[in-house]
């Protein structure tokens, strides 16, 4: 897992990203294409070996998964999660609340290199704390669609290139949603039967 400077990789998992998707039983599972490759095709796994960007006892990890928006507006739905407590599958959260809520307000993605630098961080993802992270918006003719997000246990992990390659597979997401009528099957859930964010 490194940093693939020159887009090789990059150009070939979309390719192969984009195939899968097609094939794909619901806009879910089509997603699932996404996050999957992103934890392991993003970011310089050597920086976990820099004194002070692996806190002490922390494991290096990494996560992904697409938030959301939820029909009504007022929620972001993780979806698709890779490395998420089974607890988080489907939960809630506000969609104000985070960085999250900012690419939802903003429509603009963001690089948090090293998330101690941010004191506005709240810790969502329950697995591990990120060091660093990559949230770049679904956008479909202007609409908001929802938020990927990736993120690295390990501070210092995501580079500006790695933000570039994320906004090409958000843009790749946000269509295989719509090919795969996305909003149709937010529509079909049950949301008084899904977990909030901050429930105990």
């Amino acid at each position: 897992m490194i940093s693939d400077p020159t887009g090789r990789n990059t150009i070939l998992a979309l390719a192969r990203t984009a195939g899968d998707a097609a094939i794909s039983e619901n806009a879910e599972d089509a997603l699932w294409h996404v996050t999957r490759i992103m934890p392991s095709l993003l970011g310089d796994a050597s920086v976990a070996t820099v004194p002070g960007n692996l806190p002490d006892e922390t494991l290096a990890q990494r996560a992904a998964a697409a938030f959301m928006r939820t029909p009504d507006g007022k929620n972001h739905l993780v979806t698709a999660p890779v490395n998420f407590q089974p607890e988080q599958y489907h939960e809630l959260i506000p969609i104000g609340l985070g960085h999250p809520g900012h690419v939802a307000k903003t429509r603009r993605a963001l690089l948090l290199r090293d998330t101690s630098h941010h004191d506005g961080f709240v810790k969502i993802l329950q697995t591990f704390r990120a060091g660093s992270a990559v949230q770049v918006p679904m956008l479909w003719r202007e609409e908001y669609l929802g938020t990927v997000i990736c993120a690295s246990s390990v501070r210092n992990t995501f580079s500006e290139t790695d933000l570039e390659s994320a906004r090409a597979f958000a843009g790749l997401a946000a269509a295989i949603w719509m090919a795969q009528d996305g909003p149709g099957w937010l529509a079909g859930l049950d949301y008084d039967a899904l977990p909030n964010h901050g429930d105990d």
